[in-house]
């Protein structure tokens, strides 16, 4: 049963729907079967008045309105969600959007994300696949608690599944590549040298891989970051 504030809150999200923004969706490639055409930035200021509520993100999952199933993932409590939450969660992707979005918003906050990135890695469907590497390159960012040595045992996943060419797992490959990559220095050094190894599979995903990794690893912004990063460390 939906309670009266799930209600209201899918009410609050119909009200403010456009369906304009519907082909405009479409044409960055988000399924729009059950979208309704709220834009993200309205939905994180929406989720702002609501704050974190584990029960209402749970009731909205299951609406299985699009834009209902993104402010899910922006107000759930990480502290409260389970394991099996998020297995049952990343099997009902169907757009890279909510993929990347849950993600980023929400399962890297988890004490469960370093192991759902390797194992939904080895996933064979797309967006699961996709989430394992979204995963990796959304903690890269956000998990400064975490020491560099546990990025480093990524490396062997992005090689071994650099040859996939379905596009959004081969961009979140790389994506989680780069992401590593300007965590610090010897991360650069490192997935410098991964990007290399995989330019070196006669795979055209490998090859694209490699080349988005390096266009961007090897940049002077990317190199002044990382050497500005490893003065702060040393200096502290």
């Amino acid at each position: 049963m939906t309670s009266e504030r799930a209600r209201a809150v899918l009410a609050a999200l119909e009200a403010m729907a456009d369906p304009a923004r519907l082909d405009g969706m479409r044409r960055y490639g988000i399924a729009t079967d059950r979208a309704i055409g709220v834009g993200v930035t309205d939905l994180r200021r929406f989720a702002r008045s609501i704050g974190r509520d584990h029960r209402l993100a749970g009731e909205l999952w299951r609406s299985g309105v699009h834009e209902a199933r993104m402010l899910a993932t922006i107000v759930d409590e990480p502290a409260l969600v389970t394991p099996a939450q998020m297995d049952a969660w990343v099997r009902a992707f169907d757009s890279w959007d909510l993929c990347d979005g849950a993600c980023g918003n929400l399962f890297d906050r988890t004490p469960y994300w370093f192991d759902k990135a390797v194992e939904w890695s080895a996933h064979e469907p797309e967006f699961e696949r996709r989430a394992g590497f979204a995963l990796m390159a959304w903690s890269a960012v956000h998990r400064t608690d975490q020491p560099d040595r546990r990025f480093e045992r990524f490396f062997p996943l992005i090689r071994r599944r650099a040859t996939d060419d379905r596009n959004y797992v081969k961009k979140a490959v790389s994506w989680a590549l780069r992401q590593i990559g300007k965590r610090g220095p010897e991360l650069n050094a490192q997935a410098i040298r991964t990007a290399r190894r995989i330019a070196t599979i006669d795979d055209p995903a490998a090859r694209w891989i490699a080349r988005d990794a390096l266009r961007e690893l090897e940049s002077p912004k990317v190199q002044e970051r990382v050497r500005g990063r490893a003065a702060r460390v040393g200096a502290s």
